[in-house]
Protein backbone atom coordinates (compact mmCIF):
# COMPACT_ATOMS: atom_id res chain seq x y z
CA UNK A 1 0.00 0.00 0.00
CA UNK A 2 1.67 3.61 -0.90
CA UNK A 3 0.58 6.16 1.11
CA UNK A 4 0.83 9.73 -0.29
CA UNK A 5 -0.02 13.10 1.47
CA UNK A 6 -1.05 16.19 -0.32
CA UNK A 7 -2.43 14.74 -2.66
CA UNK A 8 -4.84 17.08 -4.86
CA UNK A 9 -8.81 16.23 -5.30
CA UNK A 10 -9.72 18.39 -8.14
CA UNK A 11 -8.68 16.42 -10.93
CA UNK A 12 -10.06 13.36 -9.33
CA UNK A 13 -13.87 14.78 -9.43
CA UNK A 14 -16.00 15.85 -12.66
CA UNK A 15 -16.98 19.68 -10.91
CA UNK A 16 -12.59 19.71 -10.96
CA UNK A 17 -12.80 21.96 -7.55
CA UNK A 18 -11.51 21.37 -4.02
CA UNK A 19 -8.29 21.05 -2.92
CA UNK A 20 -5.92 18.45 -1.14
CA UNK A 21 -5.96 15.43 1.31
CA UNK A 22 -3.67 15.34 4.09
CA UNK A 23 -3.50 11.37 3.21
CA UNK A 24 -4.29 9.16 -0.04
CA UNK A 25 -4.30 5.57 -0.92
CA UNK A 26 -5.61 3.77 -4.18
CA UNK A 27 -6.72 0.52 -3.46
CA UNK A 28 -6.53 -2.28 -5.60
CA UNK A 29 -7.50 -5.10 -3.86
CA UNK A 30 -9.33 -5.77 -0.62
CA UNK A 31 -6.22 -6.37 1.58
CA UNK A 32 -4.78 -2.86 0.82
CA UNK A 33 -8.60 -1.97 1.32
CA UNK A 34 -8.36 -3.33 4.94
CA UNK A 35 -4.82 -1.78 5.29
CA UNK A 36 -5.74 2.02 4.37
CA UNK A 37 -8.73 1.65 7.14
CA UNK A 38 -6.50 0.24 9.63
CA UNK A 39 -4.07 3.36 9.29
CA UNK A 40 -6.66 5.38 9.93
CA UNK A 41 -8.30 4.07 12.53
CA UNK A 42 -4.44 3.45 13.76
CA UNK A 43 -3.92 7.36 13.60
CA UNK A 44 -7.36 9.09 14.44
CA UNK A 45 -8.06 10.06 10.92
CA UNK A 46 -11.07 11.04 9.34
CA UNK A 47 -11.81 8.78 6.36
CA UNK A 48 -13.67 9.22 3.45
CA UNK A 49 -14.40 6.66 0.16
CA UNK A 50 -13.77 8.22 -3.26
CA UNK A 51 -15.26 6.41 -6.20
CA UNK A 52 -15.49 8.38 -9.84
CA UNK A 53 -15.46 11.64 -7.79
CA UNK A 54 -18.75 12.03 -10.18
CA UNK A 55 -21.07 12.95 -7.33
CA UNK A 56 -18.94 15.05 -5.03
CA UNK A 57 -17.83 18.43 -3.95
CA UNK A 58 -14.80 19.09 -2.16
CA UNK A 59 -13.84 22.36 -0.31
CA UNK A 60 -11.50 24.51 -1.15
CA UNK A 61 -9.57 23.62 2.06
CA UNK A 62 -9.49 19.82 1.08
CA UNK A 63 -9.55 17.29 3.25
CA UNK A 64 -7.68 16.63 6.74
CA UNK A 65 -7.83 13.22 6.63
CA UNK A 66 -7.56 9.95 4.60
CA UNK A 67 -8.69 9.44 1.23
CA UNK A 68 -9.24 6.07 0.28
CA UNK A 69 -9.76 5.55 -3.66
CA UNK A 70 -11.29 2.12 -4.09
CA UNK A 71 -9.81 0.48 -7.72
CA UNK A 72 -10.76 -2.89 -7.11
CA UNK A 73 -11.73 -4.29 -10.50
CA UNK A 74 -12.91 -7.43 -12.51
CA UNK A 75 -16.33 -8.91 -13.35
CA UNK A 76 -17.49 -12.31 -12.72
CA UNK A 77 -20.84 -13.64 -14.86
CA UNK A 78 -22.69 -16.65 -13.63
CA UNK A 79 -25.91 -17.66 -15.89
CA UNK A 80 -28.87 -19.60 -14.64
CA UNK A 81 -31.39 -19.40 -17.78
CA UNK A 82 -32.73 -16.50 -18.68
CA UNK A 83 -31.13 -14.87 -15.54
CA UNK A 84 -27.64 -13.27 -15.69
CA UNK A 85 -25.62 -12.48 -12.58
CA UNK A 86 -22.60 -10.12 -13.05
CA UNK A 87 -20.73 -9.93 -9.85
CA UNK A 88 -18.51 -6.78 -10.09
CA UNK A 89 -15.84 -4.95 -8.13
CA UNK A 90 -16.94 -1.67 -6.74
CA UNK A 91 -14.11 -0.20 -8.71
CA UNK A 92 -14.81 -1.02 -12.53
CA UNK A 93 -16.64 2.07 -14.62
CA UNK A 94 -20.26 1.70 -14.45
CA UNK A 95 -20.91 2.65 -17.94
CA UNK A 96 -18.46 0.18 -18.99
CA UNK A 97 -20.33 -2.34 -17.45
CA UNK A 98 -23.16 -1.25 -18.71
CA UNK A 99 -22.00 -1.29 -22.16
CA UNK A 100 -21.13 -5.15 -21.63
CA UNK A 101 -24.03 -6.15 -20.55
CA UNK A 102 -26.02 -4.34 -23.19
CA UNK A 103 -23.13 -6.46 -25.62
CA UNK A 104 -24.09 -9.62 -23.82
CA UNK A 105 -28.02 -8.70 -24.84
CA UNK A 106 -28.94 -8.38 -20.58
CA UNK A 107 -31.58 -5.87 -19.79
CA UNK A 108 -31.58 -4.10 -17.01
CA UNK A 109 -29.74 -1.56 -16.68
CA UNK A 110 -29.46 0.12 -20.61
CA UNK A 111 -31.51 3.15 -19.33
CA UNK A 112 -28.16 3.77 -17.15
CA UNK A 113 -25.99 3.78 -19.89
CA UNK A 114 -23.31 7.54 -19.65
CA UNK A 115 -23.77 7.92 -16.06
CA UNK A 116 -20.26 8.57 -15.19
CA UNK A 117 -18.28 6.99 -11.80
CA UNK A 118 -17.71 3.38 -10.45
CA UNK A 119 -20.29 0.74 -9.53
CA UNK A 120 -19.42 1.03 -5.90
CA UNK A 121 -21.16 4.11 -5.79
CA UNK A 122 -24.46 2.73 -7.62
CA UNK A 123 -26.07 1.02 -4.31
CA UNK A 124 -25.41 4.19 -1.98
CA UNK A 125 -27.29 6.61 -4.22
CA UNK A 126 -29.64 4.38 -5.40
CA UNK A 127 -28.86 5.59 -9.20
CA UNK A 128 -31.38 5.99 -11.50
CA UNK A 129 -32.14 7.84 -14.68
CA UNK A 130 -34.69 7.59 -17.36
CA UNK A 131 -37.25 5.10 -15.61
CA UNK A 132 -34.42 3.20 -14.45
CA UNK A 133 -33.02 2.33 -10.88
CA UNK A 134 -30.27 -0.02 -10.05
CA UNK A 135 -32.78 -1.47 -6.87
CA UNK A 136 -34.11 -3.11 -9.78
CA UNK A 137 -31.68 -5.43 -10.47
CA UNK A 138 -29.28 -5.08 -7.42
CA UNK A 139 -29.15 -8.55 -5.75
CA UNK A 140 -26.51 -8.50 -3.21
CA UNK A 141 -23.83 -5.90 -2.27
CA UNK A 142 -20.72 -7.21 -0.66
CA UNK A 143 -19.08 -4.49 1.93
CA UNK A 144 -16.39 -4.07 4.84
CA UNK A 145 -18.40 -3.02 8.09
CA UNK A 146 -15.77 -0.46 9.28
CA UNK A 147 -16.80 -1.31 12.87
CA UNK A 148 -16.23 -4.85 12.70
CA UNK A 149 -13.88 -5.29 10.19
CA UNK A 150 -15.84 -8.28 8.41
CA UNK A 151 -17.37 -8.20 5.29
CA UNK A 152 -20.58 -8.90 5.14
CA UNK A 153 -23.22 -9.41 2.00
CA UNK A 154 -26.69 -7.35 1.83
CA UNK A 155 -29.16 -9.01 -0.09
CA UNK A 156 -31.49 -6.01 -2.49
CA UNK A 157 -34.49 -5.99 0.32
CA UNK A 158 -31.72 -5.62 3.57
CA UNK A 159 -30.26 -2.09 1.40
CA UNK A 160 -33.38 0.01 1.93
CA UNK A 161 -33.64 1.62 -1.32
CA UNK A 162 -35.87 4.45 -1.85
CA UNK A 163 -35.57 7.31 -4.57
CA UNK A 164 -31.98 8.22 -4.20
CA UNK A 165 -31.96 6.50 -0.55
CA UNK A 166 -29.92 3.51 0.79
CA UNK A 167 -28.93 2.44 4.32
CA UNK A 168 -25.85 3.29 2.96
CA UNK A 169 -26.50 7.23 2.56
CA UNK A 170 -28.80 7.07 5.43
CA UNK A 171 -28.80 5.15 8.89
CA UNK A 172 -25.57 3.32 8.02
CA UNK A 173 -24.09 6.14 6.57
CA UNK A 174 -19.89 5.99 5.97
CA UNK A 175 -20.46 2.47 7.77
CA UNK A 176 -19.24 0.23 5.32
CA UNK A 177 -16.95 -0.02 2.26
CA UNK A 178 -18.62 -1.25 -0.54
CA UNK A 179 -16.48 -3.69 -2.19
CA UNK A 180 -18.73 -5.65 -5.02
CA UNK A 181 -22.17 -5.48 -6.03
CA UNK A 182 -24.27 -7.98 -7.91
CA UNK A 183 -26.92 -7.41 -10.35
CA UNK A 184 -29.24 -9.74 -11.77
CA UNK A 185 -29.90 -9.04 -15.59
CA UNK A 186 -32.34 -10.92 -18.22
CA UNK A 187 -30.66 -12.06 -21.00
CA UNK A 188 -32.64 -11.41 -24.10
CA UNK A 189 -34.95 -8.90 -22.27
CA UNK A 190 -36.63 -6.28 -23.74
CA UNK A 191 -34.96 -2.82 -23.22
CA UNK A 192 -37.03 -0.41 -20.89
CA UNK A 193 -38.68 2.38 -23.00
CA UNK A 194 -41.38 3.84 -20.82
CA UNK A 195 -39.62 7.33 -19.89
CA UNK A 196 -41.10 10.09 -22.10
CA UNK A 197 -37.69 10.92 -23.66
CA UNK A 198 -37.09 7.68 -25.04
CA UNK A 199 -40.85 7.08 -26.27
CA UNK A 200 -40.53 10.53 -28.37
CA UNK A 201 -37.36 9.00 -29.44
CA UNK A 202 -38.68 5.53 -30.88
CA UNK A 203 -41.84 7.03 -31.69
CA UNK A 204 -41.13 6.98 -35.47
CA UNK A 205 -38.29 4.54 -35.20
CA UNK A 206 -38.08 0.58 -34.41
CA UNK A 207 -41.49 -0.84 -32.49
CA UNK A 208 -39.03 -2.90 -30.74
CA UNK A 209 -35.62 -1.14 -30.18
CA UNK A 210 -32.75 -3.01 -29.38
CA UNK A 211 -30.85 -2.92 -26.22
CA UNK A 212 -28.22 -1.31 -28.16
CA UNK A 213 -30.00 1.28 -29.70
CA UNK A 214 -31.87 2.75 -26.42
CA UNK A 215 -28.67 2.68 -25.05
CA UNK A 216 -26.85 5.17 -27.77
CA UNK A 217 -30.46 7.01 -27.47
CA UNK A 218 -30.05 7.71 -23.92
CA UNK A 219 -26.43 8.69 -24.26
CA UNK A 220 -27.54 11.00 -26.86
CA UNK A 221 -30.00 12.82 -24.76
CA UNK A 222 -27.89 12.69 -21.92
CA UNK A 223 -25.50 14.24 -24.47
CA UNK A 224 -27.54 17.22 -25.53
CA UNK A 225 -28.62 17.92 -21.44
CA UNK A 226 -24.80 18.23 -21.24
CA UNK A 227 -25.14 14.61 -18.92
CA UNK A 228 -22.45 13.12 -20.90
CA UNK A 229 -19.12 13.52 -20.20
CA UNK A 230 -17.20 15.05 -23.20
CA UNK A 231 -13.89 16.96 -23.12
CA UNK A 232 -13.72 20.25 -23.85
CA UNK A 233 -17.17 21.19 -22.85
CA UNK A 234 -17.66 22.55 -19.70
CA UNK A 235 -21.33 22.53 -19.63
CA UNK A 236 -20.16 19.12 -18.83
CA UNK A 237 -17.53 20.07 -15.80
CA UNK A 238 -20.41 19.33 -13.25
CA UNK A 239 -21.51 16.63 -10.83
CA UNK A 240 -24.73 15.75 -12.62
CA UNK A 241 -27.89 16.73 -11.12
CA UNK A 242 -27.20 19.23 -8.09
CA UNK A 243 -30.51 18.87 -6.72
CA UNK A 244 -32.74 15.71 -6.09
CA UNK A 245 -36.52 15.33 -7.75
CA UNK A 246 -38.70 16.51 -4.45
CA UNK A 247 -41.22 14.04 -3.28
CA UNK A 248 -44.28 15.09 -1.53
CA UNK A 249 -47.57 13.40 -0.25
CA UNK A 250 -50.67 13.59 -2.34
CA UNK A 251 -52.57 16.53 -0.10
CA UNK A 252 -49.09 18.47 -0.62
CA UNK A 253 -48.86 18.24 -4.06
CA UNK A 254 -52.62 19.08 -4.60
CA UNK A 255 -52.75 22.05 -2.18
CA UNK A 256 -49.54 23.72 -4.32
CA UNK A 257 -50.60 22.90 -7.56
CA UNK A 258 -54.54 24.94 -6.62
CA UNK A 259 -51.89 27.60 -5.88
CA UNK A 260 -50.43 27.77 -8.82
CA UNK A 261 -53.10 26.82 -11.16
CA UNK A 262 -54.25 30.25 -10.01
CA UNK A 263 -51.02 32.09 -11.71
CA UNK A 264 -51.30 30.10 -14.27
CA UNK A 265 -48.68 27.72 -13.78
CA UNK A 266 -49.36 23.82 -14.49
CA UNK A 267 -46.73 21.82 -11.86
CA UNK A 268 -44.89 18.53 -13.34
CA UNK A 269 -45.44 15.59 -11.11
CA UNK A 270 -44.87 11.60 -11.81
CA UNK A 271 -46.57 8.79 -9.30
CA UNK A 272 -43.61 8.36 -6.46
CA UNK A 273 -45.45 5.27 -4.71
CA UNK A 274 -48.56 4.89 -2.77
CA UNK A 275 -50.05 8.51 -2.56
CA UNK A 276 -46.88 10.52 -3.08
CA UNK A 277 -45.69 12.65 -6.32
CA UNK A 278 -42.61 13.49 -7.25
CA UNK A 279 -41.70 17.53 -8.39
CA UNK A 280 -39.47 18.49 -10.93
CA UNK A 281 -36.63 19.90 -9.50
CA UNK A 282 -35.26 21.21 -12.80
CA UNK A 283 -38.79 23.12 -13.19
CA UNK A 284 -38.69 24.02 -10.01
CA UNK A 285 -35.25 26.19 -10.47
CA UNK A 286 -36.41 27.86 -13.77
CA UNK A 287 -40.15 28.55 -12.15
CA UNK A 288 -37.83 30.27 -9.38
CA UNK A 289 -36.04 32.67 -12.01
CA UNK A 290 -32.75 30.70 -13.08
CA UNK A 291 -32.07 30.80 -16.46
CA UNK A 292 -30.11 28.53 -18.39
CA UNK A 293 -26.38 29.66 -18.23
CA UNK A 294 -26.90 32.29 -14.94
CA UNK A 295 -23.82 32.78 -13.29
CA UNK A 296 -21.90 33.61 -10.13
CA UNK A 297 -18.49 33.98 -10.44
CA UNK A 298 -16.89 30.51 -11.77
CA UNK A 299 -20.17 28.78 -10.88
CA UNK A 300 -22.94 28.35 -13.35
CA UNK A 301 -25.99 26.90 -14.40
CA UNK A 302 -25.89 24.69 -17.20
CA UNK A 303 -26.54 25.99 -20.67
CA UNK A 304 -28.38 22.95 -21.60
CA UNK A 305 -29.96 21.76 -18.02
CA UNK A 306 -31.02 23.85 -14.87
CA UNK A 307 -30.22 21.26 -12.77
CA UNK A 308 -26.58 20.70 -13.75
CA UNK A 309 -24.59 23.51 -11.75
CA UNK A 310 -21.13 23.57 -13.43
CA UNK A 311 -17.89 24.57 -13.11
CA UNK A 312 -17.00 27.24 -15.97
CA UNK A 313 -13.05 27.50 -15.44
CA UNK A 314 -11.01 28.23 -12.13
CA UNK A 315 -14.45 28.34 -10.02
CA UNK A 316 -14.21 27.32 -6.32
CA UNK A 317 -16.05 25.52 -4.24
CA UNK A 318 -17.47 28.27 -2.63
CA UNK A 319 -18.92 29.94 -5.55
CA UNK A 320 -20.50 26.38 -5.99
CA UNK A 321 -22.06 26.54 -2.95
CA UNK A 322 -22.91 30.20 -2.99
CA UNK A 323 -25.32 29.38 -6.12
CA UNK A 324 -26.47 26.16 -4.82
CA UNK A 325 -27.67 28.66 -1.28
CA UNK A 326 -28.90 31.11 -3.85
CA UNK A 327 -31.12 28.35 -5.98
CA UNK A 328 -32.73 26.91 -2.45
CA UNK A 329 -33.05 30.40 -1.26
CA UNK A 330 -35.53 31.65 -3.93
CA UNK A 331 -37.05 28.04 -4.54
CA UNK A 332 -38.19 27.54 -1.25
CA UNK A 333 -39.64 31.23 -1.07
CA UNK A 334 -41.36 30.53 -4.23
CA UNK A 335 -42.68 27.18 -3.47
CA UNK A 336 -42.30 26.13 -0.32
CA UNK A 337 -39.81 23.50 -1.14
CA UNK A 338 -36.55 22.90 0.52
CA UNK A 339 -34.55 21.37 -2.44
CA UNK A 340 -32.06 18.63 -1.35
CA UNK A 341 -28.07 18.29 -2.90
CA UNK A 342 -27.64 15.17 -4.58
CA UNK A 343 -23.91 15.33 -4.18
CA UNK A 344 -21.55 13.97 -1.39
CA UNK A 345 -19.49 17.40 0.42
CA UNK A 346 -16.30 16.78 1.66
CA UNK A 347 -14.28 18.91 4.03
CA UNK A 348 -17.08 21.28 4.72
Amino acid sequence: MIVREQVPLAALTTLGVGGPARYFVEATSEAEVREALGLALDRDLPLFILGGGSNLLVSDGGFDGLVLKIALRGVERFADGAEVIFRVAAGENWDDFVLRSVEENCAGVECLSGIPGTVGGTPVQNVGAYGQEVAETICEVEALDRQSLRVLTFGKEECGFRYRHSRFNSADRDRYIILRVSYALRRGGKPSVGYADLQKTFADGPSEPSLMEVRNAVRETRRSKAMLLLPGDDDCRSAGSFFKNPVITQPEFEALDERLRSRGLVLPSYPAGEDMRKLSAAWLVEQAGFAKGYCRGGAAISRRHALAIVNRGGATAAEIVALKDEIQTRVLAAFGIQLQPEPVFLGF
